[in-house]
């Protein structure tokens, strides 16, 4: 009991530290993706935090396997180091007496897993979608950055304006050129302000400029002067519908309408709790290491494992997806695998001083044909 209790007090501070890197990690790498998005008026500027946020809940189940795996493997792999294996080996007990500490410290991060995986990632991927199109469909006047030429949603105008104001509601020195079916027009005005009508509609007003309208390849144009002028940029009736695809679909949805993309997610969302509870089951005879060498080669092995594992996870999904198999037979073989992977690994490094361990047969050839060397 002293034991385990002093093992999942290390397992816990450890995995407090690999995912706080993780995490700052991710997190730095999203933001800076996030605010060039705004800079380049793909995303709204005041929606950066909230989709930080969503994108944060996207990655967090791949954080806490990531967490629990290193977590597990650098432990075991500490303890060979310290030779404090030695001395529980000594005292009779075997690797297979680790399993349950490593379990009860798995169960809280496989739980968080499933939860995140089935009910939390669907909903932050729906919200992300929902804040982008928000920002698609908002005006286009209001996503232009000031003092910056920047085409509209549609491809037929181009804006530019001076200042905006901090509601995105008037505009200051205003620019814009429309294109379309072969006319040119160039509007200038001193300012601007965004108005609806009975409907909803929402009208970008500008006041105290001209208008210069011409037709392409010829020579002649008109120019306008006008107090007030209107230019639609969005109807009411134009509703968000957020991401429909199935990774943002609730995991009800899923099991609902039976489509071969819901199925290779359902897949997907199965695979993630159980990759957390098998990789650091896993961990276990990974971590082995000669004290008097270095880790870098079990490091690198538990590494190309992990790649291996998340990527034929990712194969089955496809493949359920492709119709190639069906999502019953394809969210358990990649699994069982890996439980025969464990569980050899296990035998590898608890029967290792039997008589018929590999590496004790290998040992007795080679001193075998030693010894029949030197006799002849």
């Amino acid at each position: 009991m002293i034991f385990q209790r002093a093992l999942r007090r290390e397992l816990v501070s450890t995995a407090g530290a690999v995912f706080t890197t993780l995490f700052t990690i991710t997190i730095t790498v999203m933001l800076i993706k996030i605010l060039g998005q705004a800079a380049g008026g793909k995303v709204a500027s005041r929606d950066v935090i909230a989709l930080l946020g969503f994108a944060g809940l996207t990655y967090m189940p791949v954080i806490l396997i990531l967490t629990g795996f290193i977590s597990v493997l650098l432990v075991v792999t500490r303890s060979y180091q310290d030779s404090e294996m030695v001395v529980w080996f000594a005292s009779g007990l075997s690797l297979s007496r680790w399993i349950a500490p490593v379990f009860w410290f798995a169960v809280p991060i496989v739980v968080l897993t499933a939860s995140l995986s089935f009910v939390v990632t669907p909903w932050a991927n729906q919200r992300s979608a929902e804040f982008r199109e928000r920002f698609e469909k908002r005006e286009d006047i209001a996503k232009v950055s000031p003092g910056k030429f920047q085409e509209s949603a549609s491809a037929e105008r181009v804006f530019f304006v001076e200042g905006v104001t901090g509601d995105a509601m008037r505009v200051k020195n205003i620019f814009v050129n429309t294109q379309h079916n072969g006319r040119n027009s160039i509007v200038v005005a001193r300012e601007g302000t965004i108005e609806f009508d009975k409907r909803g509609d929402k009208f970008l007003v500008m006041r105290q400029g001209r208008r210069y309208d011409a037709m392409t390849a010829q020579p002649d144009f008109q120019i306008m002067e006008f107090e007030r002028y209107g230019v639609l940029v969005s109807r009411q009736s134009e509703a968000l519908v957020g991401d429909k695809s199935a990774r943002s679909l609730p995991t009800h949805a899923l099991l609902v309408d039976p489509t071969p993309f819901s199925k290779g997610e359902l897949v997907w969302r199965i695979a993630l709790p159980m990759m957390a509870l098998l990789l650091m089951l896993l961990a276990v005879p990974l971590g082995f290491v000669n004290p008097r060498g270095g880790r870098s080669a079990n490091l690198l092995i538990a590494l190309l494992l992990f790649v291996l594992y998340s990527n034929m996870a990712s194969v089955m999904q496809a493949a359920v997806v492709q119709e190639r198999i069906s999502w019953i037979g394809g969210w358990w073989p990649i699994h069982l695998a890996a439980v025969v992977v464990i569980a050899m690994l296990f035998s590898w490094r608890i029967y290792r001083n039997s008589e018929y361990h590999p590496l004790v047969l290998w040992a007795g050839f080679k001193r075998r044909s030693l010894m029949g060397e030197v006799t002849t």
